[in-house]
């Protein structure tokens, strides 16, 4: 198997965080293109691989082509480091 590094792109990301289900304006706070669930503390994210679930810490991420995906904390902390603006 040989060895491949990953292109660096920049991407956006928001952390899912408590405050996205209890704020006064979740607007402010929300993806476009994800759906928020507060009872179940979960926001649902339409994928290229189909429906994902982020979780309360998990990042949801816009990738290159404008797609959505959620990312566990650890793996995005692995993967990715804050871009200059």
């Amino acid at each position: 198997m040989k060895k491949y590094r990953k292109k660096p792109i920049v991407i956006e990301a928001t952390q899912l965080t408590e405050e996205a289900f209890t704020c006064e304006h979740p607007s402010e706070l929300h993806v476009a293109g994800v759906t928020y669930y507060p009872k179940e503390r979960v926001a649902k994210i339409n994928t290229l691989e189909g429906e994902m679930t982020a979780n309360i810490g998990d990042f949801i991420i816009r990738g290159a082509n404008g797609e959505l995906y959620p990312c566990k904390p650890d793996i995005f902390e692995k993967t990715y480091e804050k871009a200059e603006e």
